[in-house]
């Protein structure tokens, strides 16, 4: 080495120091790449996506090439240091001394910290385009690495750690999955985000929290006359109606509207039509099991082809009815269609307090006016405020649960019946 001359003895360091940058750049750009985005590039044909995605498929072997050619520059400009340090001030120990430092300062300067702070910040860029020049120095210092590599792992199944670098054990789970959805930003519409933050939650809803109870459900009662029911059919804002006969809880079945607007169509015109002909419409009742996740019943309502199903206890009792629409207005929200029982539902008043019906359920006044009720135990509002009191509490009663404020307007019988929410 003595025999270069002192420029090209310099020239060759300055390299040497080039390299190590080069090298600390591809292990920062490579390893803060988001790896989901790779894929969908390289999916999506882009050249350097795929040669960083064979990369990180093969982490173990890619540090390996890095940190042999890092470390080979760091050792052979240490060693140039030496000699360019004799050749101008001669030797010594603070000859020496004074050179270490030097090169230690310029390796970690621009050699190491530097370029590693570029690459975070530009890990896409940078990390794709150092693997065009990475790729082909894995295959020719393979034997080197696999080689390093047999005692690596050696060592690391020693220490009892197991490393798995395949894509399985990369893959996010539902929450994870729910955080990157939610810090998604500027990518995606809040609208979307809403929409897929809540599919996310179907899974942690079960029916129970979203049917209708069995209280509220409109009935045909089959056992009134012909004229009643037609009655009754042409004045429902609902499609498909439960029938039962009498007050029994028994269901005998489902009648869709539109099937029977033939026989509304005579009772206009004055003909009644036989009680034996709409028995024939009616379609049998489809059950479902309480405390069935809403993801389960989405896919069961595909499988049999259902829009409405009733929902049972464990003693076969009938405790509400769930609709399609119901599981829909989850992931996308309210429609804008609603009956006005619905709608009636919620009030605010004069002085801003908003005027409920007992029979709410809490996850539709959580959503709709942005409040924080307990949602881990009953699902309605009366059933909170029975089990507030664990007693039917009296008119005009106020009291608090965690931070709203709330009133007791009416209660009937053994349930509240109208409640006053101050916001």
């Amino acid at each position: 080495m003595d025999n270069i001359p002192l420029g090209g003895q310099i020239g060759l360091l300055i390299l040497l120091l080039s390299f190590t940058a080069f090298f600390s750049i591809a292990e920062t750009s490579l390893m803060s790449l988001n790896r989901y985005r790779m894929r969908h590039l390289a999916k999506a044909g882009h050249r350097g996506a795929r040669l960083a995605s064979k990369l990180i498929s093969q982490t173990d072997k890619t540090l390996g090439v890095i940190l042999l050619g890092n470390t080979l520059c760091i050792v052979t400009s240490s060693t140039l240091e030496v000699v360019i340090s004799e050749r101008l001030f001669g030797e010594g120990d603070y000859v020496l001394m004074f050179g270490s430092l030097a090169i230690t300062f310029a390796i970690l300067v621009f050699s190491e910290i530097s370029p590693k702070v570029i690459a975070a910040a530009h890990a896409e860029t940078l990390g794709f385009a150092s693997s065009y020049l990475l790729y082909p120095l894995l295959w020719i210092f393979n034997p080197v690495v696999s080689f390093v590599n047999l005692f690596v792992r050696g060592f690391v199944k020693l220490l009892g750690i197991r490393v798995n670098f395949t894509e399985q054990a990369q893959a996010v789970t539902a929450e994870e999955l729910r955080s990157i959805v939610s810090d998604a930003g500027q990518y995606l519409p809040t609208q979307n985000r809403k929409i897929l933050l809540n599919l996310l939650d179907l899974e942690d809803i079960i029916v129970d929290d979203v049917m209708t109870a069995h209280t509220q459900v409109e009935f045909i009662d089959f056992d009134l006359p012909v004229e009643s029911i037609m009655e009754k059919l042409s004045v429902s804002h609902h499609s498909r109606l439960p029938v039962r006969r009498g007050d029994q809880e028994d269901i005998i079945g489902i009648v869709h509207v539109r099937k029977v607007l033939p026989f509304l169509r005579a009772f206009q015109a004055g003909q009644v039509p036989d009680k034996s002909m709409l028995e024939e419409v009616i379609a049998p009742p489809y059950y479902i099991p309480s405390g069935t996740p809403l993801y389960t019943q989405l896919q069961q309502f595909q499988k049999h082809q259902e829009r409405i199903a009733l929902v049972v206890d464990e003693y076969g009792e009938f405790k509400g009815l769930l609709t399609l629409e119901d599981i829909l207005e989850e992931v996308i929200g309210e429609f804008t269609t609603q009956s006005p029982s619905r709608v009636g539902s919620f009030h605010q008043d004069e002085d801003g307090g908003w005027l409920v019906d007992g029979s709410s359920m809490l996850r539709d006044l959580n959503r709709k006016l942005k409040l924080s009720l307990p949602t881990d135990g009953p699902r309605t509002l009366n059933g909170l405020i029975l089990e507030h009191f664990e007693d039917i509490p009296e008119p005009n009663t106020s009291f608090k649960i965690g931070q709203h404020r709330l009133e007791i307007l009416q209660s009937q019988d053994r349930i509240v019946k109208r409640v006053k929410i101050f916001l």
